[in-house]
C-alpha cells in the first residue's frame, strides 16, 4: 500500500509496468491522460462499444425517454390471448 498524503497515495510501479489501484477498482476501465512528461491523470471511464453508440443519439434518447415515461404512467393490464387474431405463416398482417 502507499502512504496517504492529502488525498494522494504514493505507489510503486512494478517490474511489469503495472500500478495497483486497489481491489475496489478491479475490472473498471480508466482514462490515463499525460498532460506533460511525468504527470499522469487517471480517471474512471465508461466506454460505449461502437455497435451501441446509436442508442446514445439525441433522437433515440428522446424516443426512449418517451417510452419509459409512458411505461411508468400507463398501468399494466392483462391480455386475453384468445381474442388476438394470429398472423398467417406467410407473413401477412393480422386483422384487427
Amino acid at each position: 500500500m502507499g502512504a496517504l498524503l492529502n488525498q494522494q497515495v504514493i505507489k510503486s510501479i512494478g517490474a511489469s509496468g503495472q500500478i495497483s489501484l486497489g481491489k475496489e477498482h478491479a475490472g473498471r476501465q480508466v482514462l490515463v491522460e499525460m498532460p506533460e512528461p511525468g504527470v499522469w491523470v487517471i480517471r474512471t471511464a465508461t466506454v460505449v462499444p461502437d455497435n451501441e453508440q446509436w442508442i446514445h443519439t439525441p433522437a433515440i434518447k428522446k424516443d426512449l425517454s418517451y417510452a419509459l415515461d409512458w411505461g411508468q404512467k400507463t398501468p399494466a393490464r392483462a391480455t386475453d390471448l384468445s381474442k388476438l387474431k394470429m398472423a398467417k405463416a406467410n407473413g401477412t398482417k393480422r386483422k384487427t
